[in-house]
């Protein structure tokens, strides 16, 4: 059983979600704006925010900037918007994965669950560090510095690093990285694009002409040792 946080203004969103997940065993608190969800959030920590892009007020993506100042706690983004510039955008703003409205109740929880999984191993990792041409990943700090200097690196960010370190020289497709990374058996691809022109923007020299982790044109990514 998790606590989650779900924001949205529309009551009847609100009450299918929240029936849902509590119907799983979760815990859950809800809030109809940004402030108010900032509020219970510091009230009571919740371990998942399920968070609505549209929002009065402080909207989804400021709402999603706040939360993660106070921590890494993961973020599914709500989007009725179709385009998939806007379908990402809450991806470019850290959160870990976003549903699009109308959505399956049911798919919603799976994603929930799928997400917390994920936490839950990233609170008990592999102990130790990798290192690779000034790139230090350290396990049990979960930090990653490059030739010195520390990278702020989000929670699915640093898994997507350390998954690749762990495999250099071989090329993964997107779906594979969805599996290995998210643990999801289904899911939109452009996660994984958007993650790693993220991870390119903090650990490559020029991230228009990336060298550590490439494009294999036809295949996906793969990481380049040093």
């Amino acid at each position: 059983m998790a606590r989650v946080l779900v924001v949205d203004d529309d009551p009847t969103v609100r009450e299918v979600v929240v029936s849902y997940l509590r119907a799983h065993r979760h815990e859950v608190d809800e809030a109809a704006d940004g402030e108010t969800a900032l509020r219970a959030h510091r009230a009571h920590r919740a371990d998942l925010v399920v968070l609505d892009l549209m929002l009065p007020g402080i909207d989804g993506l400021e709402t999603c900037r706040r939360l993660r100042e106070t921590g890494d706690v993961p973020i599914i983004m709500l989007t009725a918007l179709g385009g998939e510039a806007d379908r990402v955008v809450g991806l470019e703003h850290g959160a870990d994965d976003y549903v699009t409205k109308p959505f399956s109740p049911r798919e919603l929880v799976l994603r929930v669950d799928s997400v917390l999984r994920r936490a839950g191993e990233a609170a008990s990792p592999a102990t130790g560090t990798l290192e690779d041409g000034g790139l230090v990943v350290d396990l049990d700090r979960h930090e990653v510095r490059s030739a010195g200097r520390l990278l702020a690196l989000t929670g699915r960010e640093f898994d997507l690093l350390t998954f690749l370190l762990q495999h250099p020289g071989v090329a993964f497709t997107r779906d594979e990285l969805l599996q290995q990374v998210w643990g999801w058996s289904f899911g939109d691809q452009s996660t994984v694009t958007v993650h790693v022109r993220r991870l390119r923007e903090k650990i490559e020299a020029d991230p228009t002409r990336p060298v550590r982790l490439v494009t294999v044109w036809g295949v996906g990514y793969r990481w380049e040792a040093a």
